[in-house]
């Protein structure tokens, strides 16, 4: 692998389409990234996603990580035939944490057989402030060790079908008043109360093997005042790596969202997020962002801001990860598709809590 396809690693990629066209062929061909994250605009028919996230992987010289947002509840790209599934709130309040890994396992069972490998969940984020205008309803509570409980049974039911869980969003977005969607917003707690209720659930997630977890944008004076979590050297490396052992896959939020959007570009926000620690970027949309943040950090090795051993670093856990996780796979057949998308065992499961 040379250079530039290691960078290429280092992204994860939306796009446009729900089917593969030369456009998109081209776009994953050039670009090399080192996954695509599904939005509604990329899902037809369970069969029609099927055969896209195979076309992905065949037109790409390294299999991919090919992600979604499938929380259950609000959050849930699948829709129907695919299992409406509660949130993770209706999850939480059951107290079964073998509920909430079977669960987890049956959704994984409905990703695999369409081709999807990694879900970003679950939700780690502790609720504080019922205000919160992102968060409510997508955590599974305001109890920090109901939070670890439920989200490691939540990332074990996925692995135990081969989907990558991509725990969520460090260091913790459950006492905000602001949409990082649409704002930086600020935590202002000390140490003692960080340390007690929002990095707990991350703290016990890692321990228990945890392969991925997703940053925040959020700006938490008590960890660094200048810069949000996404772009803290001290809060990805000193505190996330060296205080925490962390030793999974660093994934950003979206580089587009306003939270880092509103005071970076984003060919320097992925520099910054390189510089910090991270190791995989996420950007969802606008391929001449995506080419931009790209170009950036190629441009970034040239002058010596980037080392050619950072980008290794991360690409050598990216690897990592793939080789444990994925394998190139034939697409399942219809009969398969439709034996489990939707079927009854799942819609029962999930009727117990709807």
């Amino acid at each position: 692998m040379i250079l530039r396809e290691a960078i290429g690693q280092l992204f994860i990629l939306g796009f446009e389409g729900s089917a593969l066209s030369e456009a998109l062929e081209g776009f994953v061909r050039d670009l090399a990234p080192g996954g695509v994250i599904l939005f509604g605009r990329n899902l037809g028919s369970p069969e029609e996603i099927a055969v896209l996230t195979h076309a992905l992987q065949a037109s790409s010289a390294t299999p991919l990580f090919i992600a979604i947002d499938q929380e259950g509840g609000k959050v849930a790209r699948l829709q129907a035939p695919f299992t409406r599934w509660p949130s993770a709130e209706a999850v939480g309040a059951t107290g079964s944490t073998e509920l909430t890994s079977a669960i987890a396992a049956s959704i994984a069972r409905e990703l695999v057989t369409v081709g999807i490998n990694m879900n970003m969940a679950p939700v780690l984020d502790v609720l504080t402030n019922p205000a919160n205008p992102v968060m409510a309803g997508r955590t599974y509570g305001s109890d920090p060790l109901m939070v670890a409980r439920h989200g490691i049974a939540f990332f074990r039911g996925l692995a135990e079908q081969g989907v990558i869980a991509v725990g969520k969003h460090f260091p913790g977005h459950g006492d905000t008043t602001v949409d990082s969607h649409l704002a930086l917003p600020l935590v202002p707690h000390d140490l003692d109360r960080l340390s007690a209720v929002e990095l707990a659930p991350f703290a016990a997630a890692i321990s228990a093997g945890i392969p991925a977890l997703m940053t925040a944008h959020l700006l938490i004076p008590a960890l660094d005042q200048d810069r949000p979590a996404t772009l803290s050297r001290r809060i990805l490396t000193d505190l996330l790596r060296a205080q925490m052992n962390f030793s999974g896959l660093v994934i950003s939020d979206d580089l587009l969202m306003q939270g880092i959007a509103d005071s970076t570009t984003p060919g320097e926000a992925a520099v910054r997020f390189l510089e910090a620690g991270g190791d995989l970027m996420l950007i969802c949309q606008d391929e001449a962002a995506q080419q931009q943040a790209l170009q950036a950090v190629a441009e970034a090795v040239e002058i010596g801001r980037l080392t050619e051993a950072r980008i290794w670093a991360s690409c050598d856990r990216i690897v990592k990860a793939k080789a444990q996780y994925l394998g190139r796979t034939a697409a399942a057949s219809a009969g398969t598709i439709r034996a489990v998308v939707g079927c009854d065992a799942h819609r029962r499961l999930a009727e117990r809590l709807m």
